[in-house]
């Protein structure tokens, strides 16, 4: 059973689990992790959100309803596009009061 725990701002964050893992697979998946420039633990649930959607493609079922594959697909277009860092801290923005000759 997975767990969920609470953020210390009290939302509850996505369930947990456990996987013991053999070793020649835990290299292999830290391999693959880093080739794609992800965590080992993304990596991990991406190779089981493929699986899993494989799994019922073959049975012919339907586990995921459009509005979910459709929010898949945005967050793993997110994931995939590369980090820009900025090279400077941003300019400040100010704001100047009208003064009261102008208004």
């Amino acid at each position: 059973m997975a767990t969920r725990q609470n953020s210390t701002n009290g939302k509850p964050k996505s369930p947990r689990i456990q996987v013991v893992l053999p070793e020649l697979i835990c290299e292999q998946l830290t391999t693959l992790a880093n080739n794609e420039s992800r965590t080992v633990s993304n990596m991990a649930k991406v190779l089981i959100q493929e699986g899993i959607k494989k799994y019922f493609e073959k049975a012919g079922e339907s586990l995921f309803s459009e509005n979910n594959l459709d929010t898949d697909k945005f967050r793993d277009e997110l994931e995939n596009k590369s980090v820009r860092r900025l090279k400077r801290a941003p300019n400040r923005i100010r704001y100047y009061k009208k003064s009261e000759k102008n208004s």
